[in-house]
């Protein structure tokens, strides 16, 4: 059968039988895949270096007639070893693979590999806050998705105001004018960083953003839930 070669990035290992693992492995060309690494809870298994979470690896599978193919070789490209350092970390990096695993389908876009990559070197950089790598993470969510909020114009399609203040409307994904509105001109350059293709260094480097993040987290975070539902 053909040898196929890709990166993959591992969101999810399910032991299975003595020593073989069930892998599904985020891949920029070939979606979601699963594959059974035979023999790799062994101690000498040469798949096991590559398969570890936090790891960008280089991979050679088999695909075969049902739907689990076969891992042959697998070698480390990136392991990003400070996330494993910090237990918040940690555990924000296993929380932002199990919502990417459950809001992607198997025949996946190859921008949510690339999300997830920059996902665990912003997770790797201790100077970069995790309220900033959530948010950002959430946003991006939204845009592959196509839930980008009108951040340009109001719902009458009048020009955002550096003077204004808005309130969030969340069945058009847009702002209305409200005189006692609770966003202005700064949360909306924030969401517009948000939802760029500008990365968490970049944005961390904005100033005022710390205290802007918990209003908007809130905002994305509702809109996970309408329209991803993860």
């Amino acid at each position: 059968m053909k040898r196929l070669v890709t990166s993959g990035i591992i969101l999810r290992r399910t032991n299975y039988g003595e020593a073989d693992r069930i892998l599904t492995v985020l891949t920029p060309d070939h979606g979601k895949l699963r594959l059974i690494a035979k023999g790799s809870r062994r101690l000498k298994s040469k798949l096991a270096g590559g398969i570890d979470l936090f790891t960008v690896s280089d991979l050679i599978f088999i695909q075969g007639k049902s739907e689990i193919g076969t891992l042959v070789s697998s070698r480390m490209q990136r392991y990003y070893s400070e996330i494993v350092k910090n237990l918040e970390r940690t555990q924000l990096g296993y929380e932002l693979i199990k919502q990417l695993d459950k809001a992607t389908e198997d025949q996946t876009e190859a921008e949510y590999f690339t999300l997830l990559q920059n996902s665990l070197a912003a997770l790797d950089d201790a100077d970069i806050s995790l309220d900033l790598i959530r948010i950002w993470f959430e946003a991006q969510l939204l845009r592959l998705a196509g839930h980008t909020p009108n951040l340009t114009t109001d719902n009458s399609g009048e020009k955002l105001q550096a003077d204004g203040r808005y309130k969030f409307d969340f069945e058009d994904i847009t702002f209305t004018p409200e005189p006692k509105g609770h966003f202005n001109a700064d949360y909306i350059k924030l969401l517009r960083l948000l939802f760029s293709t500008n990365q968490p260094p970049a944005i961390a480097r904005v100033q005022g953003v710390t205290e802007l993040l918990p209003d908007c987290q809130l905002l994305l975070r509702t809109m996970l839930t309408s329209h991803i539902r993860i």
